[in-house]
């Protein structure tokens, strides 16, 4: 069973009643992502147990964040961690489908950790289903949202499988935005990568890509990993 917290350096994430749970990849996002200068607004999409939001508040104290949840639980959750922790007044947390809601203002850079799989079995868990499969929120879909809701100037960070990026890319593509950066995730040296982190605008630059390695043959953190993720976890 997994734990129903999760203790990072300047705040707590309770999980249990998230169908997704804090994950290393999502704490790599967090921790590699870096906001355009001058960004005031920032949406997560999709937050969660808030991680992403709480991450970025830490780093970027000058930026507002708003963050939708559909699901009424994970929202409350969310919620709670934000109001427990010292970036609560920099953080609001929307109980809101993001495709339908009217938001109030467009954003200077978009995180988003969205559903994985789109033509995987589904399990029983009807809210692990809608956290994990592209349901409604298809990545044609998600980058419509982008698009909508993003200044001119703005960027967008995503996460996902390589399989899944690559049918991203050829979205981003297909409506004159780029791939500015991306990480790509290995889980050990000897194993191709299986994430990629990205950021994306409709700003055309040479790609900057990089690798991560998270564990060496020892299972224990590598020096770049721990390095990415010092400012946040409490024990490496």
């Amino acid at each position: 069973m997994s734990n129903t917290y999760f203790q990072f350096k300047q705040f707590t994430i309770h999980q249990g009643d998230c169908a997704m749970k804090v994950s290393t990849d999502a704490c790599i996002q967090g921790a590699w992502a870096q906001v355009p200068s001058g960004c005031k607004r920032i949406l997560d999409v999709g937050c969660g147990t808030g991680l992403l939001a709480l991450m970025l508040a830490q780093r970027f104290s000058n930026c507002i964040i708003d963050a939708i949840e559909i699901d009424e639980r994970a929202a409350a959750q969310a919620k709670r961690n934000v109001a427990e922790s010292i970036f609560a007044k920099q953080i609001n947390i929307l109980h809101a489908d993001a495709l339908s809601y009217s938001f109030e203002h467009t954003y200077d850079f978009i995180i988003c950790n969205p559903p994985f799989f789109s033509n995987s079995l589904k399990g029983p868990n009807n809210n692990r289903n809608l956290a994990r499969h592209q349901q409604e929120l298809t990545l044609s879909t998600l980058f419509t949202l982008f698009q909508k809701n993003t200044s001119s100037t703005a960027q967008v960070c995503i996460l996902l499988p390589v399989d899944e990026f690559a049918t991203f890319e050829q979205i981003v593509s297909t409506h004159n935005w780029f791939v500015n950066k991306k990480l790509f995730i290995k889980p050990k040296d000897s194993k191709t990568a299986n994430r990629v982190v990205a950021i994306c605008s409709s700003v055309n630059t040479d790609c900057d890509q990089h690798e991560l390695v998270i564990y060496n043959s020892a299972h224990a953190y590598t020096p770049l990993c721990k390095e990415l993720l010092a400012p946040y976890y409490l024990h490496l």
